[in-house]
This record gives structure tokens, C-alpha cells and sequence, in this order.
């Protein structure tokens, strides 16, 4: 999932990068105002693997990091935890630099400063992973950074394999490692499906996991030509994948949301509104209200406009 786009948006609704969430909203404060103590303290309180990764990706959104942070990096040398902050933000910095279009679309200039940039994030990562080869965090930005930075399959599932070893559910490392499976970057269809169906049949019931197959019906579905696509998503076996995958989750009694979940539950709705199974994506659309996120929407256009339409077109539907 890549939050790096800003985007204008239209009147009304507006995306809260803190997801509504205080302590990221404190997060993005510290990171903002270069209060380091701030960021430190929130991040040394959140222990739980999942929730510093979501908050991790919060910080990716916060501009101009990358300018002050060797302060804190220098203030505190025995510390990894700056370090882990200037890696996993580095990583975003670098895909920023690269821009949000296919290959053929970049310059090589943008290739260039892209490359450089990761290698500065691959090398911070790396030197947290010498020092604490338990920092789930760190191992989960370097499945990230594998694609920038175009290691082999083996090497990919390996970083991978690191992250689950230590924690089996982490929903970042997992997500990053289907979009390495994507055709559209190392892998196929069928290598993605694969790791799409085996991560939801092992979540645990109201996991975030089985958005996963959500997300690879779509990526298939933004891979085919116009007619195809459609016919595609709203086909009877996609529709029943996506509604296997929503009770298996945010539908299960078990599911309790926690941070990150918003833009999961973005994911949901947009592939059970594109499948036209209207009823459940209605259920999920009450269930968001209106916290709408920029991915997946993004891939829509104006994620804002995408989500109001999608929504508008799902109530108008609902039985």
C-alpha cells in the first residue's frame, strides 16, 4: 500500500492522514514540529508489531523528515529506534522520488534519485537488523524495499520469512509481499492468488488478513482491458472470494477495529462495490462512515471523488 500521493481533494469529505486515531494524529504532530522526545515516547509505547507498523506508515506521510531527523540519530547513537524512523521513512522518500507511474512513464533521472534513496534506506534497515535481528519493523520495510530495489524471488520470501517467523499475522509485511507478487512487478497471477488464499485460509477469524485476496482481485482487475475488467471483478467466483474474505474478517464477530484497519476496510468496500455485491459493501461503507483513505481509491482517480461515487452507487443498489 503506497500513501505517498497528495492529492487536492473535492469539497466535503477529506482524508485524515492519522486515520482518526490520536496517537497518530500526536505522531504526525512530533514529526511535523521535529519533537523527536514526542515521536520517541509514542513509538517505545507501541509495542505491538502491527500497530508501529501502521503507525510507521502514518509517519511516511509526514514531509521533510529526511532534513532533521540525523539530530535525534545523533542524540541518541546506542538507539536504534531513530535509526528505524529514518529507514522506513527513507523508503517512502525513495518511492516519492520515484513517482507513483508505471516504468515507462519515469525519467531516469527520478530512477536515479529513487535507487539512491533506497540504498540509503536499505542501509539503515540493514544496520538495525545487525543490531536487533528481533526489530519485526525493520525486516517488514526491507520486504518493502525489495521491490525498489529488484532482488531475486528467493531473497524477497526470505526477508519475508524473517518477518513471519518472529510475527505470523503482521498485515504490512504480508501486503508488501503480495505486491511483489503482483505480475505487474517479480511474480504472476498465480503466485499472487497463491499467497493471497493460503495467508486468508491461516488468519485467525476478524483478522485484517483476508483483505489480501480483496487486493489481488484487484490488481487483476486494473491489469485487464476495459470490458474485461468489469466482467472480470463481477464474476460469480470473484464475488464469492470477496465475500468469503469480508466474513472471514470485518464481519466476523471476532473483528474489533484497531488502528490501521481504516484503509483495509477502504479495500473491502472498493472490491465489493466493483464486484456489485452491494449489500455487503453497503455493510462496510456503514461501517467506515466517512473515513474515507487514499488507497485504494487512488487507483480510481481523486480517491475522495471515488469513494463518494462508489458509495452513492452502493446505497442506491442496497436491498
Amino acid at each position: 500500500m503506497w500513501p505517498f500521493k497528495k492529492r487536492r481533494q473535492p469539497a466535503g469529505l477529506v482524508i485524515d492522514p492519522a486515520q482518526g486515531d490520536p496517537q497518530a494524529r500526536a505522531l504526525i504532530e512530533a514529526l511535523g514540529t521535529q519533537d523527536w522526545r514526542t515521536v520517541r515516547d509514542i513509538l517505545t509505547a507501541t509495542t505491538d508489531p502491527d500497530a508501529r507498523a501502521f503507525l510507521m506508515e502514518v509517519a511516511a506521510g509526514v514531509n521533510g523528515v529526511q532534513d532533521w531527523i540525523g539530530e535525534w540519530v545523533d542524540a541518541e547513537p546506542h538507539s536504534t529506534l531513530p535509526l528505524l524512523v529514518q529507514g522506513c521513512h527513507a523508503v517512502y522518500w525513495a518511492w516519492e522520488a520515484r513517482g507513483a507511474k508505471r516504468a515507462e512513464y519515469t525519467s531516469q533521472d527520478q530512477f536515479r534519485e529513487f535507487r539512491r534513496r533506497l540504498r540509503i534506506a536499505e542501509n539503515m534497515l540493514d544496520e538495525i537488523v545487525a543490531r536487533d535481528p528481533d526489530d519485526v519493523t525493520a525486516r517488514t520495510w526491507l520486504v518493502t524495499a525489495a521491490r525498489g530495489r529488484q532482488v531475486g524471488g528467493d531473497e524477497a520470501r526470505a526477508r519475508f520469512d524473517e518477518v513471519v517467523k518472529r510475527h505470523p499475522t503482521h498485515v504490512v509485511a504480508h501486503e508488501q509481499q503480495l505486491q511483489y507478487l503482483c505480475a505487474k512487478w517479480f511474480g504472476s497471477d498465480e503466485q499472487m492468488f497463491a499467497f493471497a488464499r493460503a495467508a486468508t485460509a491461516a488468519a485467525p477469524d476478524g483478522s485484517l488478513l483476508p483483505e489480501l485476496l480483496a487486493v489481488a482481485h484487484i490488481e487483476k482487475w486494473l491489469s485487464l482491458p476495459r470490458g474485461e475488467d468489469d466482467e472480470y471483478i463481477s464474476s460469480p467466483e470473484v464475488r464469492a472470494d470477496m465475500l468469503t474474505a469480508v466474513e472471514k474478517s470485518l464481519f466476523h464477530p471476532a473483528f474489533t477495529p484497531s488502528f490501521g484497519w481504516i484503509p483495509r476496510a477502504n479495500t473491502f468496500a472498493m472490491g465489493l462495490e466493483k464486484a456489485g455485491e452491494f449489500e455487503a459493501a453497503a455493510r462496510v461503507f456503514d461501517l467506515i462512515g466517512d473515513q474515507v483513505s487514499n488507497w485504494p481509491w487512488t487507483y480510481c482517480g481523486d480517491p475522495v471523488a471515488a469513494f463518494t461515487a462508489g458509495r452513492e452507487w452502493v446505497y442506491s443498489n442496497r436491498d
